[in-house]
């Protein structure tokens, strides 16, 4: 992996981790965790863009209470489908 993406993605993890709701927290560490590494370039990218959005938004995306705009469907489709694979405590 190259210096630059790597850097890439440990920043998305991070952004990941610390979010506004713990509940984001939670689903977007573990989600980073799973899919960051294998994701090619143009998904980084969409994903650095998500990460911009309100923690509000992308909770009731992720859950479901909302249709996701319509860039994000196939990445939100994404991480529900990784979600259903944890086991949360």
């Amino acid at each position: 992996m190259s210096d630059g993406r790597e850097n890439k993605i440990k920043k998305l993890k991070m952004r990941s981790m610390r979010r506004g709701i713990k509940e984001m927290d939670v689903i977007l560490t573990y989600y980073s965790d799973v899919c960051l590494e294998k994701m090619p370039g143009v998904e980084l990218d969409l994903y650095s863009d998500l990460l911009f959005e309100n923690d509000q938004d992308l909770y009731s995306w992720c859950s479901g209470q909302a249709v996701p705009k319509k860039k994000y469907t196939a990445i939100i489709s994404e991480i529900r489908d990784v979600l259903k694979t944890k086991k949360f405590n």
